[in-house]
């Protein structure tokens, strides 16, 4: 059981990483105007859960083990719920309707297009 932990935490410090590269690299690209560093990692995170969720329980390319260290370790750190509403709730504050509607309404729209991709692309693997 603690080697499991061990591995889920491990498997976290990596996403965490991996978040916080990519967020700086769209932030780069993009500009800090808008929150583009989230959008990217909650949009990726998207599309990799699906594709994860449906390699694993619809084409059993991946064990439950790494169905776990890879959704709850990895994409539990890479993926910013917190960060996304926070960054939301400060658009609202500083009364940028139109960022905040392109954030809230964006994030969770494509979000839920980059999930459907990505369960699709799991599927034709």
């Amino acid at each position: 059981m603690m080697s499991k932990i061990a591995l889920i935490a491990l498997a976290g410090a990596f996403g965490t990483v991996c978040r916080y590269w990519l967020s700086g690299l769209a932030y780069d690209i993009l500009g800090k105007d808008f929150p583009w560093g989230t959008w990217a990692v909650n949009i990726l995170g998207c599309f990799l859960f699906g594709l994860v969720w449906i390699l694993a329980e619809e084409r059993g390319f991946l064990s439950a083990q790494a169905r776990v260290l890879i959704l709850t370790g990895f994409m539990g750190a890479f993926t910013t719920f917190s960060t996304f509403i926070f960054e939301s709730g400060a658009l609202a504050g500083d009364a940028q309707w139109l960022k905040f509607a392109l954030n809230v309404g964006g994030q969770n729209l494509v979000g839920l297009a980059a999930l459907y991709l990505g369960s699709n692309l799991g599927r034709i693997i």
